[in-house]
């Protein structure tokens, strides 16, 4: 027997389907962002304690959180003071090494992405520089820090380079994966649709390598900050890693622990924002959403 429907003519408006949809997916990501948050506070909870604990195992020898969360409040109200040379705020301190951070960096990822993009797609290339590559890769980054000096006779300079050298292996490794791992189905489509190879790189090549080359760029940062801080001990001057030495040098281990503090702060500000940045290119999540 037929089954035998009717249209009564009644029709759901178009938002009335998606309006529990958005509503739901809202309250989805108002609820991960709240555990976030919850389990990031816990895990700086955990943190302080440890902290307080082995503070108080060393005695006076290590200051614990309290005393240094009020000597990072004292920095913090007066950040911006220049005394000379070698007496300014911690945040024209930070002002310099994000400086100097930055513009290694740009110049590291600007030899980094094409060799790599190279590197991935062109077998001979890759055999030939890839070796290099594995043997610089490993060398220490302050190891750099006299070959930049003999070059340029600029501490500053030489800095600069000591952050360009290791952040290129990151980028230049991530790149030339994803480079390397375009499905044969694209290259299929690129061939059928006869696709030059500025359109085969600018349509295929890059779109689908770009989650890996912004995982190396963001590799290649967190290298770059972490090495700014040792290469600015040895070169003096100003910068964060001047002002954890020059505290050393004046036995302030609390203004030590607090600069840890803001290093590691600005540190996690810039791996977010790569994080961000990495979510415009996911897009199997883009896929989901």
């Amino acid at each position: 027997m037929n089954e035998v429907r009717y249209d009564i003519g009644i029709r759901t408006a178009p938002g009335a389907r998606r309006l529990p949809r958005f509503g739901g997916a809202l309250w989805q990501r108002g609820r991960g962002l709240a555990e976030s948050l919850a389990f990031t506070a816990a895990g700086f909870a955990v943190l302080l304690l440890v902290w307080a604990l082995l503070a108080g195992a060393a005695g006076h020898d290590l200051p614990g959180p309290t005393p240094a969360l009020r000597q990072l409040w004292t920095l913090l109200g007066n950040a911006f003071y220049d005394r000379g040379p070698n007496d300014k705020g911690v945040a024209i301190q930070l002002g310099g090494s994000l400086r100097r951070v930055f513009a290694g960096f740009a110049i590291g990822a600007a030899v980094a992405i094409p060799l790599g993009v190279l590197m991935g797609a062109n077998g001979t290339v890759r055999r030939v520089t890839d070796p290099i590559v594995q043997v610089l890769r490993p060398v220490s980054p302050l190891a750099w820090f006299p070959i930049g000096l003999a070059a340029f006779r600029s501490a500053g300079t030489a800095t600069v380079f000591v952050i360009v050298i290791t952040s290129l292996w990151p980028t230049i490794l991530n790149t030339a994966f994803g480079v390397g791992s375009v499905p044969q189905d694209h290259k299929n489509v690129a061939r059928v649709f006869k696709f030059s190879r500025g359109k085969y790189l600018m349509r295929v090549v890059l779109p689908h390598s770009m989650p890996h080359i912004i995982t190396g760029l963001r590799l290649s940062m967190g290298i770059a900050w972490m090495v700014i801080v040792a290469a600015e001990m040895l070169s003096g001057g100003n910068g964060i890693g001047f002002f954890v030495w020059d505290s050393w040098n004046a036995l302030s281990l609390t203004k030590v622990m607090s600069a840890i503090l803001i290093i590691g702060g600005v540190g996690l500000l810039l791996d977010r924002g790569f994080s961000l940045l990495a979510g415009l290119f996911d897009y199997a999540q883009q896929g989901r959403a």
